[in-house]
């Protein structure tokens, strides 16, 4: 009798991959090869591979075995910067999701969604935009790394160095499936991207964030800030009427203790709204004595909010008044923009 269940095979990690072959008479030993073929070799067909052991080649060809589901590409836009790929995925319900290849020669790096849609609403965000239909499945987000990965293979002849969870959807509200799809992403018999290379981006979510703090992989924290008080916030990221700026801050600050690693604070500069050099000092005093690196990222256009990003100089003066606090930032380069794949830009119809 076949699965009929609706895990497949890249929903497994390592550990569990070898349970599922025990439960099925087949030893475990044999699980490591087929790890590697399936999460380094980005196989398909691992039932073809005639090196694999025979006892493991006919559980793979028998009726047992949970499926390989792909998304399927239904559109990719190349940027004309050369090095930004945006990837449009239809997943096996008909939901449709967004990912992104960036990078520079040396240094790719693929934005992955974790949920179809986004509950938090921000304002400027396309996929807030959206509203939210549901969160992905480990092996979702799993096998839209691999898309990517087979991307810059073939047109570069490198692998993926970093990930960053940025994205369709708030990763922290779809915890479990995040971080398991990130440790088999990162396991070292696989495509063994390292932790320290992983990014994950949250508009505030508290609880994921105190979380993330006590989990043993040391994942890179991003933290979407954009205002310096509660009613400044609240009209851009209403989900801070739940989680409010104090209590994020104090989050942030628990969290770089504990994990003894800077949070990334972004900070989307609108212009007219939170890009005036007051506000930049308000996020100073916010921000003393933590440990911390600002990224400011001008607006990216999205169709259903009016803002726009401010002139370069206000964004130079913005940085100065950090620089003048010590707050090391930096300015995020714009890639992807001519494509809609810039920092809240990404949405589906799915």
């Amino acid at each position: 009798m076949g699965i009929t269940t609706d895990i497949t095979l890249h929903d497994l990690s390592f550990d569990q991959l070898c349970d599922t072959l025990a439960a099925a008479g087949v030893s475990r030993s044999h699980g490591g090869a087929l790890f590697k073929v399936l999460h380094d070799e980005l196989d398909i067909a691992p039932g073809k591979r005639d090196e694999l052991s025979p006892p493991l080649l006919r559980w793979l060809n028998s009726g047992d075995v949970p499926p390989i589901a792909l998304p399927e590409v239904v559109d990719e836009i190349a940027s004309e910067d050369g090095f930004t790929r945006k990837f449009l995925l239809r997943l096996a319900d008909g939901h449709e999701v967004e990912s992104v290849l960036m990078g520079f020669k040396g240094r790719f790096t693929a934005c992955l969604s974790t949920q179809v849609g986004c509950a938090m609403g921000c304002v400027f965000c396309a996929t807030g935009q959206m509203g939210f239909r549901r969160n992905l499945t480990v092996g979702e987000i799993v096998t839209q790394a691999y898309h990517v990965e087979r991307e810059v293979r073939r047109l570069h002849g490198e692998r993926l160095r970093n990930l960053v969870m940025m994205g369709m959807g708030e990763p922290l509200h779809n915890f479990d499936a995040t971080t398991g799809a990130l440790e088999i992403l990162t396991d070292r018999r696989g495509l063994g991207v390292g932790a320290t290379r992983v990014t994950i981006s949250t508009v505030g979510h508290v609880p994921g964030i105190r979380q993330l703090a006590v989990y043993p992989q040391p994942f890179q924290l991003a933290v979407s800030l954009h205002g310096t008080t509660d009613d400044e916030r609240e009209v851009l990221v209403p989900v801070n009427r739940k989680w409010p700026l104090a209590e994020v801050l104090s989050a942030c600050r628990d969290y770089s203790k504990q994990k003894n690693q800077r949070v990334l604070i972004a900070w989307t500069l609108i212009g007219g709204v939170n890009d005036d050099p007051k506000q930049a000092q308000r996020l100073a005093d916010l921000l003393e004595g933590m440990s911390v690196h600002v990224n400011l990222i001008p607006l990216n256009p999205t169709e259903d909010f009016e803002g726009s990003a401010p002139e370069p100089e206000r964004v130079d003066a913005f940085q100065q008044v950090l620089k003048n606090a010590n707050i090391p930032s930096t300015v995020r380069q714009r890639r992807g923009i001519d494509v809609a794949a810039g920092c809240g830009q990404l949405r589906s119809k799915g």
